[in-house]
């Protein structure tokens, strides 16, 4: 059975054929690619490819240029697909599509990507879904591990290096996306008791990060359960700093709450003890 082509997002967008590298083209021709890969085969309007790939001041060749490009992303497709039973229509078998020869066609309604897929995407999401499902049942080991593997994906930013405004915003979420699932995993290494592990990653996540509230949040708390309460009060204490000075604003109702409760020793927030909030 003929194999796939294999399409990366979380770094420089690849396309894989056998193990090897497949020629893509100019930038602008693997930002379309990259657009039309993230419609997971739903049809593109061309006005709606324009907006994603040049924004609100296209040049005025731009149609030429759409077409340049598709016909190139035809190109590269057909050409790592010579012997291989391009244009077969050959599946995987496994009801994922994935294994479907890429095919790039206009349907009368907008540019159609099928036979290709962001697979390191969806791997990404299956291995978030299993870790979410393993840390609901209780196993924060398995959910950490599974999350691990789902990190281990990334090869540097979304499309990293790659323009224009839909894929710029994509960016910016999945950076969200990713800081969020980093805050998960500490927290589920905080209640495994890696405190010392915690912080070493914590501080440096602040200093990144340095208005992110949570990240000091789970900060204060590895250094709390570390025997350290008085660097936990400090690491409060400056990022009242900063956010009064960033923002002109007190530091949110959770982080307030949780330095009141170092304050007093509240031994809830101990190893041991319920989770805190």
């Amino acid at each position: 059975m003929a194999e796939g082509m294999r399409f990366e997002l979380l770094g420089r967008l690849r396309a894989l054929y056998g193990g090897t590298e497949v020629p893509l083209g100019p930038p602008k021709q693997r930002a379309v690619l990259a657009v039309l890969l993230l419609q997971d085969g739903r049809p593109m309007s061309y006005e709606a490819l324009v907006a994603a790939v040049w924004g609100e001041e296209p040049p005025g060749q731009v149609r030429n240029l759409v077409q340049k490009y598709v016909s190139g992303l035809r190109r590269a497709f057909d050409g790592a697909g010579v012997g291989a039973g391009a244009g077969t229509g050959v599946d995987a078998g496994d009801g994922t599509g994935v294994g479907v020869w890429p095919e790039l066609v206009w349907t009368g309604s907008g540019y159609r990507l099928t036979g290709a897929a962001a697979d390191d995407l969806r791997e990404r999401r299956a291995l978030l879904r299993e870790a979410l499902a393993a840390r609901n049942g209780g196993d924060l080991r398995g959910a950490g591990e599974l999350a691990e593997r789902a990190e281990a994906l990334w090869r540097g930013e979304f499309a990293e290096g790659l323009a224009g405004p839909y894929l710029a915003a994509e960016r910016r979420r999945f950076a969200e996306k990713r800081l969020m699932v980093l805050e998960a995993r500490l927290e589920a290494d905080l209640e495994l008791g890696r405190y010392h592990e915690c912080v070493h990653q914590l501080v440096h996540q602040v200093a990144a990060h340095p208005l992110r509230e949570r990240f000091v949040y789970l900060l204060m708390l590895a250094l709390y359960r570390s025997g350290r309460s008085s660097d936990a009060l400090l690491a409060y204490a400056e990022a009242r700093s900063r956010i009064a000075e960033a923002m002109g604003a007190d530091p949110g109702p959770a982080l307030r709450a949780l330095h009141q409760r170092v304050l007093r020793q509240d031994p809830a927030l101990l190893p041991g003890s319920a989770p805190a909030a």
